[in-house]
């Protein structure tokens, strides 16, 4: 394992280089590579068990994988938010944001107006006195970003910062998102809500610890192979194990066939980043069976 801390983020792009991380016997993370620039937000998706968490704990310095490279500021320059929020509940919002500016070194007037400056934004003015455990979960987790984003790191690393929280503290999460990757900072967050996913610059999808497809969300879906259906029922034989509920209709996927082949083109559908991640797991999990198959 190589890890690389560099203090001038001009001259790299933060990322992970063939990462590897195991659990004993369970594979976390299977030869993942990620780049994340300065001045955009990338996404990292999937469901539970990805390895989402790892592969940001290993972009936060949390964890060392056991091979490949990570590329990252050092831990000064780096702000972290991990899935349990780091946010104390017996401490004021105030009291949170000093706490986490000391630990950073910061002056206490820079951190003062800092603060300020981040809690008008996101609404949090008059909560400033509130305990963090009295706070709605949306308005915690915007207290947990303003936290990781307080020292104006160069790398900004988010697990699922938006899971759980109500749609109207979702936008005003990305609102904070979005401007400190518009101050020039790289940030990489972990989402399972692929709409999400389709605001960022560059999407990594994983499944099992391995990655299922990466570029920018219009290159996922172009990749997609075969058209895509929908369909009122789910339609039997070998095609159920293509099929997919979505949105009170089935999504029925067909290898076979390009968007621009023949046919009817009845049901036919244009897919999204939602679509072309799920093609991408069946792919995989078709192709793992015929080889499994083809073995035995």
């Amino acid at each position: 394992m190589t890890e690389t801390a560099r203090a001038d983020a001009g001259q790299v792009a933060w990322g992970a280089t063939a990462v590897c991380v195991r659990y004993g016997r369970t594979v976390a993370l299977a030869d993942v590579s990620l780049s994340v620039p300065a001045g955009q937000v990338t996404a990292v998706v999937g469901g539970d068990g990805a390895g989402k968490s790892t592969l940001l704990r290993c972009l936060a310095g949390a964890l060392a994988p056991d091979s490949g490279e990570i590329t990252r500021p050092p831990k000064e320059r780096t702000g972290y938010l991990p899935a349990s929020s780091g946010i104390y509940p017996d401490l004021t919002v105030s009291e949170n944001l000093d706490f986490r500016a000391q630990g950073y070194g910061m002056s206490r007037r820079v951190a003062m107006d800092r603060a300020a400056e981040y809690l008008d934004r996101a609404g949090l003015t008059q909560a400033t006195d509130r305990l963090a455990g009295q706070l709605s979960g949306g308005m915690r987790q915007k207290l947990a970003v303003i936290a990781a984003m307080l020292h104006q790191p160069e790398l900004i690393v988010l697990d699922e910062p938006t899971t759980g929280v109500d749609p109207v503290s979702r936008s005003g999460l990305w609102w904070l998102i979005a401007s400190a990757a518009a101050e020039g900072c790289a940030v990489v967050l972990a989402t399972t809500y692929l709409d999400e996913a389709e605001r960022c610059a560059s999407v990594l999808a994983l499944d099992a610890g391995r990655a299922l497809a990466a570029g920018t969300a219009e290159e996922i879906v172009a990749a997609m192979p075969g058209s895509l259906h929908a369909v009122a029922r789910r339609p039997d034989g070998d095609a159920a194990a293509k099929a997919w509920r979505r949105a009170g209709r089935w999504r029925v996927w067909d290898p076979d066939r390009t968007a621009d082949g023949d046919g009817d083109g009845d049901g036919r559908i244009q897919p999204d980043l939602a679509d072309a991640v799920t093609v991408a797991a069946l792919a995989r999990e078709i192709l793992a069976g015929q080889v499994h198959g083809g073995t035995s």
